[in-house]
């Protein structure tokens, strides 16, 4: 749960005091623009070398490094002096929740092996807490006490985090922290893996449509429903929040009755019928269309629960988990700035629109893949 807590904190700790910032620190519009993109492209490329890591040091010892590194970027971002240092401090803190993210879902298949579907429900809505609080708070800290320690705060609790897992690994009773064996291969393996790629179709789906809609949402709304900029900020907020009752549900849903093919029909459903609303009811129900389209990325907990049930060993998971968050945020990287072009390119947002109901088809197909009761080492043996 205090790892979980520390993986969007970073992210939704920034973009409501960057106005206060920039008194301060000037931030050119490429800055700002490299700032929105880094989270991605860090959790990509270091979703990637983190099955690498963690053969090396095991589960535990990589995940108590990333916190430590993830302290340090938290802290030196409240510190930062210049524009080149935020970006760098940032990088620092995107990278060890790269880590994070990817160690996660191993880290539940080894501690609780009966238990994948509840303790999934808990870590995953421990991160939408840590979604929505941080931008709660940001400006009143920073009203009250400055930037510097709005941002820097959050470096306390990833520090606070570090104390039972260190306890954990220095534990007189607790035998040598395992490491990941070599057998189950890496990402190589998961390249030629039919599961691996269906889990990331879902998982790269949820991931496209959510980064576009916290990039894009408001403006859009503003301009085909008319509606103002507190209004919209509120229909954003209608939309972060129906994250938690997946968070909630989901999980144990997929863990305890595998209803995987209804889930990502539902997910699929919600997201064609939201932005056909848009399409051609923005301004009748607009409150509805957004809900929709907020409850279409109930597959990012359904992909996470997933990764555990479709491997057999802790290595498989994290081969697995590494692929699928690596890959899928990558895609997700392209989200905003294809829907930017093709709004600016367009003249409107019928072009978008489009765009993000097709987005969400190849979910269905791969639903279909991901359904079916079969374990990522499978696919490498019949290879």
């Amino acid at each position: 749960m205090l790892v979980a807590f520390n993986l969007r904190t970073a992210v939704a700790s920034l973009s409501p005091i960057l106005v206060l910032l920039q008194e301060e620190v000037v931030l050119g519009p490429v800055v700002v623009g490299l700032l929105g993109m880094l989270p991605l492209l860090c959790y990509a490329v270091f979703g990637i070398a983190t099955p690498r890591l963690a053969k090396r040091l095991g589960l535990e010892r990589a995940l108590v490094g990333s916190l430590a590194v993830l302290a340090v970027g938290l802290a030196a971002r409240g510190l930062a002096g210049s524009a080149l240092g935020l970006v760098a401090a940032s990088a620092l803190a995107f990278a060890a929740i790269g880590v994070g993210n990817v160690l996660l879902p191993p880290l539940v298949k080894r501690y609780f092996p009966d238990r994948i579907g509840l303790v999934t429900t808990v870590y995953v809505s421990a991160m939408s807490v840590s979604t929505f609080i941080p931008p709660l708070i940001a400006v009143p800290v920073a009203d009250a006490a400055g930037w510097r320690v709005s941002l820097g705060e959050w470096a306390v609790v990833a520090a606070l985090s570090l104390v039972p897992w260190i306890a954990l690994l220095v534990h007189p009773k607790r035998e040598a922290p395992e490491t990941v064996p070599e057998e189950p291969g890496g990402f190589a393996q998961m390249v030629r893996s039919p599961l691996a790629w269906a889990l990331t179709a879902v998982f790269a789906a949820s991931s496209f449509n959510a980064y576009v809609a916290f990039a894009w949402l408001p403006q859009l709304l503003h301009d085909i429903a008319g509606a103002t900029p507190a209004e919209a900020g509120a229909l954003l907020s209608l939309y972060a929040a129906m994250g938690l009752p997946a968070a909630l549900a989901v999980p144990i849903i997929a863990a305890r009755h595998g209803r995987i093919r209804l889930l990502v029909g539902v997910s699929v459903a919600s997201f064609i019928v939201g932005y056909l609303g848009l399409l051609f009811a923005p301004q009748s129900a607009t409150w509805l269309w957004v809900a929709l389209i907020g409850t279409g990325p109930l597959v990012f907990p359904l992909t996470l629960v997933l990764i555990n049930l479709r491997s057999r060993t802790h290595a498989g998971a994290v081969a697995l988990s590494g692929f699928v968050q690596s890959v899928g945020y990558l895609v997700a990287a392209t989200g905003p700035l294809v829907v930017g072009l093709l709004h600016q390119v367009s003249g409107g947002w019928t072009a978008p629109l489009v765009l993000l109901l097709v987005s969400a088809l190849p979910a269905a197909v791969a639903g279909v893949v991901v359904a079916r009761p079969r374990f990522v080492e499978d696919d490498r043996l019949r290879g």
